[in-house]
């Protein structure tokens, strides 16, 4: 039987810088937790930076909080922009989950704007300081998307909150397709790879706007799922295993809701490379931002 992986698989970090989105709470703290104490100085990008001090003060080593809304353009810019220095990893993590209609500071829907185009723009702004490989947590829920390239912001459509969710999750995975083979076209040896956590108990699932449906949610974690330490492995191991580019983690037990991390598949429309480079093009469009020369330069 293979043996599974677990955080002991996790090679030294130590002089290694990690940034961490949404690492406050959750998939995202124990994400900061395990690479902190691996070595690595970890900085925790979060909108509430109280929350972030109160987090990183529970954590052991070279962490530290810098302000990021990933809903703001403005928020992303100036934190790309204050960044010096190398980056070894990026780790696209935060996210909200079928939260109720919302707009972000710029006017995008607010699962898709902040789930997707903050990660977009912070990742291409940051991508000419990464030394390594960038990380984006997608979902297995990304198998009920679909990229409406005409509607992406759900202006024509009714809102569905489920399906805004599944079509950023959808996003976080295409972008990762399109990342890694503009990476590769410019001989850059950094990696793009993606990661999802099953089904972990987190805050994730309490904001829908129904007392009704976070109770149910609720239930629903304390029977089924696991532990917030448990869903970030898959993070983990698509940010220090050595993983291909493009690749996608995720548990390997019951329909990948359970178990320890593995590289897992993911839905045709995930994998189709044209609508990636579609939806590229209708992401710097939005955002302003997109892929850096000094990427070929810096190769």
């Amino acid at each position: 039987m293979a043996t599974r992986w677990t955080t002991a698989g996790i090679p030294s970090q130590a002089g290694r810088t990690v940034v961490v989105t949404g690492a406050n709470s959750g998939l995202g703290l124990e994400t900061a937790r395990a690479l902190a104490a691996a070595g690595a100085r970890v900085v925790l990008a979060v909108r509430d930076t109280a929350r972030g001090e109160r987090a990183a003060a529970a954590l052991t080593g070279d962490v530290e909080v810098r302000r990021l809304d990933l809903a703001d353009l403005g928020s992303v810019r100036a934190f790309a922009g204050a960044w010096s220095g190398d980056l070894d990893v990026l780790v696209n993590n935060a996210g909200i989950m079928a939260v109720p209609a919302g707009r972000t500071a710029d006017g995008f829907e607010l699962q898709f704007g902040t789930n997707h185009l903050g990660h977009f723009a912070l990742t291409n702004l940051l991508l000419p300081h990464v030394t390594d490989r960038v990380v984006t947590v997608s979902s297995g829920l990304h198998r009920a998307g679909t990229i409406v390239l005409d509607d992406l912001n759900w202006e024509r459509r009714p809102y569905s909150p489920q399906r805004a969710y599944g079509q950023s999750k959808l996003a976080n995975l295409l972008f990762t397709l399109e990342l890694q083979r503009r990476l590769t076209a410019a001989g850059s040896p950094v990696r793009a790879t993606a990661a999802h956590p099953g089904w972990a108990a987190t805050n994730l699932q309490a904001h829908s706007g129904s007392r009704l449906k976070d109770a149910g949610m609720a239930v629903g974690n304390r029977l089924f799922a696991m532990t917030g330490e448990q869903g970030a492995l898959p993070t983990l191991f698509a940010a220090t295993a050595d993983v291909p580019g493009g690749s996608y983690a995720g548990p390997d037990r019951l329909q990948e809701m359970r178990g320890h991390p593995t590289l897992v598949g993911r839905s045709a429309q995930a994998s189709d490379v044209a609508l990636a480079g579609r939806l590229w093009t209708a992401s710097a469009g939005l955002t302003g931002v997109d892929f850096p020369a000094e990427v070929a330069t810096r190769a």
